[in-house]
């Protein structure tokens, strides 16, 4: 499902209800629809039909995904500049891959980012190293390793700038989700995952709403022990739940890259103020010359010049900047 495809023009009053059943799923995808309802001041039914219908309609869709340096994996920004005209059929072969996540067409057409999740310490480097650089119509691959995540994941515009209010938000917290608004930059070893938790995560992340009963005959585990596992899992900083949700519908009208070089005694302070923008959806550390990547949404491109000449401006340690325009999605947080 390409979320970025569909464009869909809902009622005013239908939009500012969708923005609020949304930000109450981001802050958990599996609160029941009647704890929802209870929150909104609305029926389970009402709530139930309308996340039916923006799932059928493919504008947005709860799903369970993992960390990855939790889990001791080298996830990779892969920034692939391509002959003119061949950049949409690659962004396409790239975002079926089960080893990439947030495809997107940048740079005027001609290049394709993505993040790249290898499954392990060693992966990755057929992809990044053999098959990409020899791929008819690729002029050339870069690569740069996730290192720290400031702001995303769980966390996303509507945590800033959702329409929820404080008690709202406070009532559909999970007990067991980490409270943070920045990663813990503290080491911590990988966290152990056997057959039946790969089954387990594998379906959250085609639906982070799977039922108990589905999860169950997936892994052959109890209800019981189902849920204690995933309450395990999200207590470890190893499972969260996030959305994936059409740009046009559901936040800024215009999106972009930006990449920034820090002098290295900046970089925490940066990640912390980057983390506080409402205009910043993810925030991260990485190598490579520009050693930090921040996604950009605004309201236009006049707001992201403001954005640009102000906060980023006022920023301390900036050595350098670049900016790509997000064209296009092919691939979002969960699986195509």
């Amino acid at each position: 499902m390409n979320l970025d495809k569909r464009r869909v023009v809902l009622p005013v009053l239908d939009r500012e209800q969708d923005r609020l059943l949304a930000h109450a799923l981001q802050i958990d995808g599996r609160a029941p629809f009647r704890r929802i309802a209870e929150v909104l001041g609305v029926s389970d039914q009402t709530v139930a039909r309308r996340y039916t219908r923006l799932r059928s309609a493919g504008t947005l869709r709860v799903v369970g995904l993992t960390d990855p340096l939790r889990l001791g994996e080298v996830p990779w920004f892969v920034r692939v500049r391509c002959a003119p005209g061949a950049a949409g059929a690659i962004g396409e072969a790239l975002a079926r891959r089960p080893d990439t996540t947030w495809v997107s067409l940048t740079s005027g057409g001609t290049e394709i980012a993505c993040l790249v999740r290898p499954g392990g310490t060693g992966g990755g480097d057929t992809l990044l190293l053999e098959k990409l650089p020899r791929t008819p119509r690729v002029v050339d691959v870069s690569a740069h390793c996730l290192l720290h995540v400031f702001f995303g994941q769980d966390l996303s515009l509507f945590t800033k700038s959702g329409p929820l209010t404080a008690e709202q938000v406070a009532a559909l917290k999970p007990a067991n989700a980490p409270d943070r608004l920045l990663s813990d930059p503290a080491p911590a070893p990988a966290y152990p995952l056997d057959e039946a938790d790969g089954r387990l995560l594998d379906a959250l992340a085609r639906d982070g709403r799977t039922p108990v009963g589905e999860l169950a005959a997936a892994t052959g585990w109890s209800a019981t022990t189902v849920r204690r596992r995933m309450a395990e899992l999200r207590e470890a900083g190893v499972l969260y739940f996030d959305l994936d949700f059409a740009p046009r519908v559901l936040q800024g009208n215009f999106r972009a890259a930006l990449w920034l070089n820090i002098e290295p005694a900046a970089i925490e302070a940066v990640g912390a103020a980057l983390a506080a923008h409402p205009e910043v959806s993810f925030a991260a550390a990485t190598t490579g010359d520009f050693n930090i990547y921040a996604s950009i949404s605004t309201g236009d491109a006049g707001a992201f010049y403001r954005y640009l000449t102000g906060p980023v401006a006022a920023l301390p340690g900036v050595l350098g900047t670049s900016t790509s325009p997000i064209h296009r999605a092919f691939k979002g947080a969960g699986p195509l």
